[in-house]
């Protein structure tokens, strides 16, 4: 295997895993997405919730769930208070992109935050850096080239700041609908080819976040379904082996904002396919019900909430990480250790 990693990105990435070497991490570095949750249950406008609402919600979130998870994904531009609240044996990994895209330009082209660089994302305590990317290799040539400048220049970046890099890829397709038939059919093959052109070592990725290599409302038995069935269990399970096989390079599956039941459905699936991931990053699967709750109850009643179904959620997620292998399998090592930051139980 080509990939090499630093004895610095090693040191980081166990960090963000658990003492197997399984990434078991929650996301909530959302911005655009959790402002919807928020304008939903409040009845506003998304730029109108109260910016002190999503920092206090992702506060009491890191401190209710990080004890359940190797690591927490935040955001610099609400996510940093959280970040002190989380617990101590959890490593923080910080998002460096913009969220969302312009809509009135083509491409979904991906934009950094104004002010920070990766070095200044592990002053600010990130072990790791995460960029999202909006990918898809059916594309026009001249904005697949522009986003593979762009990831060249941030693993470079990273690369010198000697911080692992994280890319999240969200698969679409230019004029589909991302969660319509016509894209689901699709997937398999953008996700597989998405995975397969960021494990090239120019881009200097350690770790792929990626979605599931089928839209799971499509997929037969699926617990919530789209209302059609595209593939049967064995014409998934292909597809997740197809997709695993592309990659080079450790990775993990994001919830792309399923509800919990789903998303332990998706990594069954990954589970019954062998597939190599070395873990999760899950975000709105976990947490995303709470919101309402801490709209109409404020801080106790989430608290209360997260505290029996959000470590459910979480819990039952942690379950399925046993089929998980670990990330220094995926490149290489024979072994290796969590650093020891505060007491804590690990994790299965």
């Amino acid at each position: 295997m080509s990939f090499r990693v630093t004895e610095g990105k090693k040191k980081r990435l166990q960090a963000v895993a658990d003492s197997r070497g399984v990434i078991a991490a929650l996301a909530i570095d959302q911005r655009n997405a959790i402002k919807k949750l928020f304008a939903n249950a409040i009845g506003c406008e998304p730029n109108d919730v109260p910016g002190e609402q999503i920092v206090q919600f992702k506060e009491v979130v890191s401190q209710v769930l990080t004890p359940h998870a190797s690591a927490i994904l935040l955001d610099p531009e609400y996510g940093l208070p959280a970040a002190k609240r989380k617990s101590k044996k959890a490593g923080l990994l910080l998002a460096y992109e913009k969220t969302g895209y312009e809509k009135a330009v083509p491409g979904r082209l991906p934009h950094l935050l104004d002010r920070w660089s990766a070095s200044r994302l592990v002053s600010a305590g990130a072990d790791c850096v995460k960029l999202l990317l909006y990918y898809s290799s059916t594309s026009p040539a001249d904005i697949v080239d522009a986003k593979h400048a762009f990831v060249e220049r941030v693993g470079a970046e990273c690369s010198e700041a000697d911080v692992p890099f994280f890319l999240e890829l969200v698969s679409y397709a230019e004029g589909l609908d991302d969660k319509g038939a016509e894209f689901a059919k699709l997937k398999p093959m953008v996700v597989a080819q998405g995975m397969a052109e960021f494990s090239q070592p120019q881009y200097r990725v350690d770790v792929l976040k990626v979605g599931m290599p089928v839209n799971l409302g499509f997929v037969e038995g699926a617990p919530i379904t789209a209302g059609q069935t595209l593939s049967n269990r064995t014409e998934a399970l292909a597809h997740y082996r197809a997709a695993a096989a592309a990659a080079t390079v450790p990775f993990i599956y994001l919830s792309e904002g399923v509800s919990n039941e789903t998303f332990l459905f998706g990594l069954e699936l990954a589970a019954e396919a062998k597939a190599p991931f070395c873990g999760v990053l899950c975000g709105r699967a976990t947490w995303q019900d709470g919101v309402p709750v801490f709209v109409k109850g404020g801080t106790s009643a989430l608290e209360d909430w997260l505290s029996t179904t959000g470590t459910r959620n979480i819990e039952n997620v942690n379950q399925c990480l046993k089929a998980a292998q670990p990330w220094f399998a995926a490149v290489g090592e024979a072994t290796s250790k969590k650093p020891l930051r505060g007491k804590g139980k690990g994790h299965s």
